[in-house]
């Protein structure tokens, strides 16, 4: 792989996990404050979406919350990939890289919510303003701030070092 192309993939992983991070710990957060609820159960919610049923029939709490956080991971590293392979085009719509964050948030908050979960648990989404509003300023915050400040900051070091 070319150097370029390792500091390309070492920023996206970089901001991958830094935004993964963030989310799992306000989603993780929120869960507790809203339930009392072990945390751990919200990634037994996400791995719930590949394995089902399985979740609640085998394995441990703390197995299942691992390869919840691990899908979490591979997920917030995506969308993190998908925002810097298309960071030109991004920049041209929106400049500012706090803009392009919030609605880098709430584009990752309707994929998620309007596909991603519906497909997974096959349950339609049913919208509640309150819970979308918390969830939106969650993503925004922990995943289309972070990812668009990292794109930008690496883009921006390449375009002076070019």
């Amino acid at each position: 792989m070319s150097a370029s192309k390792q500091l390309f993939t070492d920023a996206a992983l970089k901001a991958g996990i830094i935004a993964g991070t963030l989310d799992a710990t306000a989603a993780s957060i929120q869960y507790y404050l809203l339930t009392e609820k072990n945390p751990a159960l919200v990634f037994k919610y996400v791995a719930s979406a590949a394995f089902g049923n399985q979740v609640n029939t085998s394995g441990t709490l703390l197995g299942w919350a691992a390869v919840g956080l691990v899908f979490h991971f591979l997920i917030a590293i995506t969308f993190s990939f998908l925002f810097f392979l298309n960071f030109k085009y991004i920049k041209k719509v929106s400049p500012n890289w706090i803009l392009a964050g919030v609605v880098y948030g709430l584009f990752v908050w309707a994929v998620m919510n309007l596909i991603v979960v519906p497909i997974s648990s096959g349950k339609p989404y049913v919208f509640d303003f309150n819970k979308s509003s918390i969830a939106a300023f969650i993503l925004i915050g922990a995943i289309g701030l972070p990812i668009s400040y990292f794109a930008n900051q690496y883009f921006k070091k390449q375009n002076t070092a070019a």
